[in-house]
């Protein structure tokens, strides 16, 4: 499969463009993130130079070789070996399946085989609704999504996504890729874990409107972690590097970040949680070494990569920021293949949303 990346940090649109797409000719289809002020011009400018080439981005800071900035341009080209189909899911707050026919044509159109198609996409907002919609056309067919919330648009203005030259806000963009001459493989990696002598609590009062967690055991979710960790609640907050929030599963475990309390003692958090979940306190693990697995995993089951996409929370790369690591994570990514992520305001894998995440697809 050929995949053409190209970058710029030309402050004019229209020369970014030119720049970023001047190894890029006759692609199946096409991806960018661009700073947030260029979005618009950026997919006007797109869509024009490649008409009727499905077409997704967003504003975004972008991961690509050792950069990782608000302020750059890039765009991905999907060439041959590869077929591709655009859409949008719009009204993700009142009518997420508004538009899920168009999601299913293009799977059904695409032809799904095994282990070789994978759904990507950008969303502005309320993701547990959108990856249960999006599953909805999906689940059947084996295709994973692998996807990100917009993060860091500017205060006062609305996150969007532009799907084949038009911008949507209270939307997701979704690029179905198939690989024709090989797998597309999926990955998520988390660095965090239930401790061994972890107690598990019972969340007794909700507000799924606003994620947050009202009540842990009938009392306040704030107290019971403050307890629970030695902490006043004044240092909840800081603590999620250290100790985010998890939803148990059966087997498995979703990191939810709390980022506020609220004077009657709630958690504010980026995932919603629902009454009478199961939740725990997370520690952090050695994440040098699970980064290390991470890698000799897809370097081990991935022969020939072309391309790699990820998704990077914004809270891991605010945390390898403060350890003075961010910068190695992105050259061992870069050491695997051709490499751009994306920082995320929270991460949709497969069947869940979930914070503090990496996923990425890897394009053999």
């Amino acid at each position: 499969m050929q995949v053409t990346v190209g970058k710029s940090k030309a402050a004019d649109a229209n020369a970014a463009v030119k720049e970023a797409t001047a190894k890029i000719t006759s692609p199946k289809g096409l991806l960018f993130q661009s700073s947030f002020e260029h979005i618009e011009e950026v997919s006007r400018l797109l869509s024009e130079k490649y008409p009727d080439v499905p077409l997704i981005g967003t504003g975004a800071t972008s991961y690509i070789e050792s950069d990782a900035t608000d302020k750059i341009l890039v765009v991905v080209g999907f060439g041959e070996g590869s077929t591709l189909k655009a859409g949008v899911l719009r009204h993700l707050s009142s009518t997420p399946l508004y538009d899920i026919m168009s999601l299913e044509k293009a799977v059904s159109d695409i032809h799904p085989g095994q282990s070789d198609t994978v759904c990507l996409e950008y969303c502005t907002n309320d993701e547990e609704r959108l990856v249960t919609s999006m599953n909805v056309a999906l689940e059947h067919t084996g295709v994973t999504i692998v996807g990100g919330t917009v993060f860091g648009t500017p205060a006062g203005k609305d996150s969007m996504v532009c799907v084949n030259g038009k911008l949507y806000k209270d939307a997701c963009a979704w690029l179905v890729v198939k690989n024709n001459t090989g797998k597309i493989r999926t990955y998520s990696e988390n660095i965090y874990a239930v401790p061994d002598n972890a107690r598990t609590h019972v969340a007794t009062k909700v507000d799924l409107q606003t994620k947050e967690l009202i009540t842990l055991d009938n009392r306040p979710a704030a107290d019971v972690y403050a307890d629970e960790l030695g902490l006043s609640r004044s240092g909840i907050v800081d603590n999620v590097f250290q100790n985010p929030l998890g939803r148990i599963v059966g087997e498995d475990t979703y990191i939810i970040s709390q980022y506020d309390v609220t004077p009657s003692g709630g958690l504010m958090n980026y995932k919603k949680v629902m009454e009478n979940d199961t939740i725990c306190f997370l520690e952090l693990l050695d994440y040098r070494e699970i980064n290390d697995r991470t890698r000799s995993r897809i370097k081990s089951e991935n022969n020939h990569i072309s391309f790699i996409f990820s998704v990077n929370c914004i809270y891991r790369h605010l945390f390898f920021t403060n350890e003075n690591y961010l910068g190695t994570l992105l050259s061992d990514m870069a050491s695997l293949g051709n490499h751009v992520g994306v920082v995320g305001g929270g991460e949709q894998y497969k069947r869940q949303h979930v914070n503090q995440t990496l996923v990425c697809a890897v394009f053999e």
